[in-house]
């Protein structure tokens, strides 16, 4: 039940927090520059939020069922794990306005997939929850645009009744990828003009 909550809250907590940082301050507030304060800056979170849907024949496959699973059942195959939504994001926080942290900032980017389709077989607009395939991390920014980042990637949690083994077509937990860390070099360019 938490984990569907915070399915709820993410898109609520992005669309806040996007507000947040469009108020202009107001002319009679007793700090000078609040987006120059040491701790918590008014400019501390950026982010964004994307819903996707996958048209039939075309699902989005997080690795956790067999591409063959209808040989497995058919359109009653258990692993119906390939997901027609898709409701992800990044929320990047630099809690430091000055000094020598103000280059430092923490992220995270989970992705929450939806569906229950069974390639060449079941063709659904089901909306049952799959899982979160989520990830965080830390970053250091450099200069010109170039940060340096350490990134965790986790194993895919399953939500809800799909939280089991689902027969022989289930491959696990790995999702695309598996569990991993990276070590990498972050480049932003442009200027958002709104």
């Amino acid at each position: 039940m938490k984990k569907v909550a915070w399915i709820l809250a993410f898109p609520l907590l992005m669309s806040v927090l996007g507000r947040a940082q469009d108020a202009s301050p107001s002319p009679s507030s007793p700090v000078a520059d609040p987006a120059h304060r040491v701790f918590f800056p008014s400019d501390m979170f950026w982010g964004w939020a994307e819903f996707n849907l996958a048209p039939p024949h075309n699902e989005i496959d997080p690795n956790l069922c067999a591409g063959n699973v209808g040989q497995y059942g058919g359109v009653n195959a258990p692993c119906s794990l390939f997901a027609r939504y898709m409701l992800s994001g990044m929320l990047e926080v630099r809690p430091f306005g000055r000094g020598p942290l103000r280059r430092f900032m923490v992220f995270g980017a989970p992705a929450f997939l939806f569906g229950k389709t069974i390639p060449k077989t079941l063709y659904t607009w089901s909306p049952d929850a799959i899982g979160i395939e989520h990830s965080w991390g830390v970053g250091i920014f450099i200069a010109k645009g170039f940060e340096f980042r350490v990134t965790q990637h986790f194993l895919f949690d399953r939500l809800g009744a799909r939280n089991t083994n689902l027969g022989v077509a289930d491959l696990g937990n790995n999702g695309p990828w598996g569990r991993y860390m990276t070590l990498g070099v972050h480049k932003s360019f442009g200027t958002r003009r709104w």
